[in-house]
C-alpha cells in the first residue's frame, strides 16, 4: 500500500511538471531556423530573463529526472518485490509438487526391480516437467496422482505378466514332472507279459491321463490328476487274467507271494484276496505263481509229524518253529519206519531126562543059650548071630539146551533183497505185520510202541517254490494235517 501511494504522488508531480513545461514553452516563441552563416556570429549578451528561463528549465528537467529516477526505482523495487514473491510462490509450489511425487512414487510401492523401467521413466518425466514449470498455474496443472496411477498400472501389468510367465513356467514343469511320473507308474504294469486287450487298455488310460494333465490350467489341478483308480483296475485285470490262465492250464491252486511270504490258495481264494485290496501299490507287491509239485523226503522226529498218524493223501501244512507267520502247503505221501527203530529178538530152549533103579536083599540069623546055678549062684550064657545082605542100584540122566538171538531189520531187508533167505515171502509177511503196521497198532491200541524221538522218513508233495525254505529249516519243521 505504501508503494502505491508513493507511485501516485510521483505521477501527480510529473503531471504538474509537464504542465509547467508546456506553459514555459508556450510563452517563448518558437525559434526560426536560419541558414548556417559562414561565419560565426558574434555573441549577443544574454538577458536576465533568458537566464532565468534557462535556469527554470534546468530545474524543471532536474526535478523531472529525479522524479523519473524515483519512479524507476520504485517501479524496479515493486517489480523486484512482486518478482521475488512470485518466484517464492513458484519455488514453494514446485517443492510441494516434488514432495507429492515422492509421496506417491515410494520405492516400497515398486519393489520388483524387473518392472520399474516404466515407473522410473514416468517419474523422471514428471520431475522434469515440474522442474521446468514457469508458473504456479502450470505446476498446479500437473496431475501427479494421474501419472502415479498410470505408473502403478504399468507396474502391476508388468508384475502380473512376470507372475503369469512364472506360473506358466511352474505349470509346465509340474506338467512335465507329472507326465513322467504317470509314465513311470504305468511302466511297471506295461513291463509285465500282458495280453493285448489289457495292454491296449493300459495305453489308452495313460494317454487319457496325459491329455488331462496337458490341458490343466494350474499346478493344483495338475497334482489332483491321479492314476491310482486306473492302475488299480489294470493290476486287478492282470492278476485275474493270470489266475484264469493258470486255471485253464489245469492248475487248481496258485501260489500267492507277498513281500517274500508265500502261500498256496485256490484260484477263487486268490481272486478274493486280490479283489479286497484297494491300493494298487499294495497290489503290486503280490505275485501269482503256478504250482509245480515236487516230492520231497524229510527225516523228522515222530513228534514233529503229528505223531506219524497222517495218512497218504492228507492235506498238510509245514510250519517252521520260530516263524509263526510262515507255513507251506502240501500233501502227505508216505511215512517209513527206519530200521533203527527196533530189531526182532528170537529165543529157544530144549531139555531131556531119563532114570532107572534095581534093588535085592538076603538075611540069616542064629541064637544059642545055657544056664546053671552052682552054689546058689545063677549062671546063664546066651549067644545070637544074624547076618543080613541088601543090594540097591539107581541111575538117572537129563539134558537141556536153550539159545536166543536178535535179528537186525536192516540186515533182514538186505538179505531178502539179495535172495539169501528162504521163504522170503513169508518173512516179508511177518515184517509187514511187525514194522509196516506198528504205527497203526499204536493208533489202534493207544499205546506208544516207538519212542517219540524216533526219526522217521516221510515223503511230502509240496510246490517247488517252497523247497529252498524247507531245506534251509529242516531241523525246525513241523508237519500238521489240515482238518476238513
Amino acid at each position: 500500500m505504501v508503494v502505491l501511494n508513493v507511485s501516485e504522488d510521483i505521477e501527480a508531480k510529473i503531471r504538474r511538471l509537464r504542465e509547467l513545461g508546456k506553459a514555459g514553452m508556450e510563452s517563448e516563441p518558437a525559434p526560426v531556423s536560419k541558414p548556417t552563416p559562414s561565419k560565426k556570429p558574434a555573441k549577443r549578451p544574454r538577458t536576465i530573463g533568458s537566464i532565468r528561463a534557462k535556469e527554470r528549465r534546468k530545474r524543471v528537467m532536474i526535478g523531472a529526472s529525479i522524479v523519473i529516477i524515483i519512479i524507476l526505482l520504485a517501479s524496479i523495487g515493486a517489480y523486484m518485490y512482486f518478482q521475488n514473491r512470485a518466484e517464492k510462490a513458484l519455488i514453494n509450489a514446485r517443492t510441494k509438487k516434488l514432495a507429492e511425487v515422492n509421496m506417491y512414487f515410494k520405492p516400497e510401492f515398486f519393489n520388483n526391480t524387473n518392472c520399474t523401467g516404466d515407473v522410473n521413466s514416468i517419474k523422471a518425466q514428471l520431475v522434469n516437467q515440474i522442474t521446468h514449470a514457469k508458473s504456479v498455474d502450470e505446476l498446479n496443472a500437473i496431475d501427479v496422482k494421474g501419472r502415479y496411477d498410470l505408473a502403478l498400472q504399468k507396474y502391476n501389468e508388468c508384475v502380473q505378466e512376470i507372475k503369469q510367465k512364472e506360473m506358466e513356467k511352474q505349470l509346465n514343469i509340474a506338467k512335465e514332472q507329472r507326465i513322467k511320473a504317470v509314465e513311470l507308474e504305468f511302466q511297471s504294469l506295461l513291463s509285465m507279459p500282458l495280453p493285448d486287450e489289457i495292454k491296449n487298455k493300459a495305453v489308452s488310460y495313460m494317454n487319457d491321463i496325459e491329455g488331462r494333465i496337458k490341458a490343466a490350467g494350474s499346478v493344483g489341478e495338475v497334482n489332483s490328476i491321479k492314476a491310482d483308480p486306473y492302475l488299480l483296475e489294470l493290476w486287478r485285470d492282470y492278476y485275474y487274467w493270470r489266475i484264469n490262465y493258470l486255471t485253464e492250464q489245469g492248475y487248481k491252486d496258485v501260489i500267492l507271494e507277498y513281500s517274500g511270504s508265500k502261500r498256496m490258495v485256490s484260484a477263487s481264494e486268490a481272486k478274493a484276496i486280490l479283489g479286497g485290496i484297494m491300493d494298487y501299490r499294495e497290489l503290486m507287491k503280490y505275485k501269482v505263481l503256478k504250482v509245480e509239485w515236487v516230492e520231497l523226503s524229510l527225516v523228522l522226529p515222530k513228534k514233529n509229524i503229528n505223531g506219524a498218524f497222517i495218512l497218504p493223501g492228507d492235506r498238510i501244512k509245514i510250519f517252521i518253529q520260530g516263524k509263526n507267520d510262515t507255513a507251506f502247503d502240501g500233501y502227505f505221501e508216505l511215512v517209513l519206519l527206519p530200521t533203527q527203530g527196533g530189531s526182532i529178538s528170537v529165543s529157544e530152549s530144549q531139555s531131556q531126562s531119563s532114570s532107572s533103579s534095581t534093588s535085592s536083599s538076603t538075611s540069616y540069623s542064629e541064637s544059642h543059650s545055657s544056664s546053671a546055678s552052682p552054689g546058689g549062684a545063677s549062671i546063664s550064657d546066651s549067644s545070637s548071630a544074624s547076618d543080613s545082605y541088601s543090594n540097591a542100584q539107581s541111575s538117572s540122566q537129563s539134558s537141556s539146551a536153550s539159545y536166543s538171538y536178535n535179528v537186525n531189520l536192516a540186515e533182514i531187508l538186505k538179505a531178502i533183497a539179495a535172495g539169501k533167505i528162504q521163504a522170503s515171502e513169508e518173512v516179508k509177511k511177518q515184517l509187514t505185520a511187525y514194522g509196516w503196521k506198528v504205527l497203526d497198532l499204536e493208533k489202534g491200541t493207544s499205546l506208544e510202541a516207538i519212542d517219540h524221538n524216533t526219526q522217521l522218513l516221510v515223503i511230502v508233495k509240496v510246490p517247488s517254490i517252497f523247497v529252498p525254505d524247507i531245506l534251509d529249516n529242516q531241523k525246525a519243521l513241523y508237519i500238521t494235517r489240515v482238518s476238513t
